[in-house]
C-alpha cells in the first residue's frame, strides 16, 4: 500500500515532443500584400464601406432616399418579372381568412472597385404568418430515402468503374 502511495505522490515530468518546431511559412502573395500591397485600394474599399448609406429596410425608406429613381426602376423591374412569369393568380379571398402580407427587400450590388453595379428589389410573401389547417393543409418537402441514395451511389460507382478502366 505504501508503495502505491509513493508512486502517486512522486511528481512526473511532462513529456515533450522531440520534433524541432518550425516557424509558420506565410504565402509569398500574402507577404507581398502586407509589405508592398497597394494600400490605396484597401483604403478606398474601407472608405466606401464607411460612407455608403445602408440598404433601405422598408418601402418608405427606399422612396424617400436620395436614390429614389433607381429604387423605383428596381421595383418596376421586379413587378414586370412577377407578371411576366405568372407568379400569382388573382382570386377572391375566402370568407373568414386574411390575405398574406408582403414586404419589399432592397439591396445594392457592388462592383469589385466599390461602385454600385445595380439596385435590386424583391417582393417577398410573409409566409410565416400562415396557420396550418387554416391557410394551408398540406406541406411537402422532397426527401430521399436512404435506399434510393444507396442505389444511386452504387450505379454511379459501377459507371465510374466501367468508364475509368
Amino acid at each position: 500500500m505504501n508503495n502505491k502511495r509513493a508512486l502517486i505522490d512522486t511528481p512526473t515530468e511532462l513529456r515533450r515532443s522531440q520534433m524541432p518546431r518550425k516557424a509558420k511559412k506565410l504565402d509569398p502573395d500574402f507577404l507581398y500584400f502586407i509589405v508592398d500591397g497597394d494600400r490605396n485600394i484597401v483604403l478606398n474599399k474601407i472608405l466606401v464601406l464607411l460612407t455608403v448609406e445602408g440598404d433601405p429596410k422598408t418601402f418608405t425608406e427606399a422612396m424617400t432616399s436620395r436614390d429614389v429613381a433607381f429604387w423605383k426602376e428596381a421595383v418596376n423591374d421586379e413587378m414586370d418579372s412577377l407578371l411576366a412569369n405568372n407568379t400569382w393568380v388573382l382570386t377572391d379571398l375566402p370568407s373568414g381568412s386574411k390575405a398574406i402580407g408582403c414586404k419589399w427587400v432592397f439591396r445594392r450590388k457592388y462592383n469589385t472597385d466599390g461602385s454600385i453595379q445595380t439596385f435590386k428589389a424583391r417582393l417577398v410573401a410573409k409566409g410565416f404568418k400562415q396557420k396550418e389547417g387554416m391557410d394551408y393543409f398540406d406541406t411537402y418537402a422532397p426527401v430521399a430515402r436512404i435506399a434510393s441514395i444507396r442505389v444511386l451511389l452504387a450505379l454511379t460507382f459501377e459507371l465510374f468503374l466501367k468508364e475509368g478502366f
